[in-house]
């Protein structure tokens, strides 16, 4: 499932961000890399340990906490220390690509990728090119969204960035190990979700939307691992 998610961050946190990362530290993108992805891989990041990376890190993960909509489709178990990136000059495209499937967190623990997501940091007219260029069963997806919202994205997806070719692209970037594992069982819950909702908001609570809540909940009882 690939999904749009508004306002992770709000003005203030975005213009918070950009002061931070005036003078931030970046090291090449490269040092993090498997061994396939350090072939084409061609941008800067940010240690995960200095100043702005933590700070921006900790904005992204409350806004994530804010936001239902992540809530409901990524069904968060735990969530990879988000990392912040840079696309600009030389340093300026990533090739396609798999991500990881395992990924291990500062203090050991080891995160499953399940569900990757990418926040917008940079405004699209602040830059061009960029895209984020997704492989799905309907085709390819180019994404470019406005700073401060977040795409979310199978971890399983063969996916690239564009090159820069004028400004610079800075976003934020993590992955989620979901409760439940497969992206297909992860869609079905989340329309049904989506769906309970509307039923909700058209006509009030009812034996019928109790019942289907109820399927909701065994269904996840079934297919989550906690």
């Amino acid at each position: 499932m690939l999904l749009n998610l508004p306002d992770i961050l709000g003005m203030q946190d975005l213009q918070a961000a950009r002061l931070l990362l005036r003078d931030a530290p970046w090291t090449d993108g490269r040092d993090s890399a498997g061994s396939q992805a350090k072939q084409v891989k061609n941008n800067v990041q940010l240690p995960y340990d200095c100043e702005a990376a933590r700070a921006i890190s900790a904005m992204v993960t409350r806004g994530l906490e804010r936001s239902a909509l992540f809530l409901t489709a990524a069904l968060p178990k735990k969530i990879f220390t988000p990392r912040i990136n840079r696309y600009s000059g030389a340093a300026n495209h990533y090739g396609n690509h798999v991500d990881g499937a395992i990924r291990i967190l500062p203090d050991g623990q080891r995160v499953r990728t399940d569900v990757s997501c990418t926040v917008f940091l940079s405004e699209p007219a602040d830059y061009d090119g960029g895209e984020l260029t997704i492989a799905d069963t309907y085709g390819e997806q180019r994404i470019k969204l406005p700073a401060g919202h977040a795409v979310l994205y199978p971890g399983t997806s063969l996916h690239q960035v564009q090159p820069v070719t004028r400004g610079e692209r800075l976003a934020c970037f993590f992955w989620v190990e979901s409760l439940v594992r497969s992206d297909e069982q992860r869609r079905l819950l989340f329309d049904m979700d989506m769906a309970l909702m509307q039923l909700r908001q058209a006509q009030g609570e009812s034996a019928a939307t109790t019942a289907l809540t109820g399927t909701y909940h065994n269904l996840l009882r079934m297919w989550a691992d906690t």
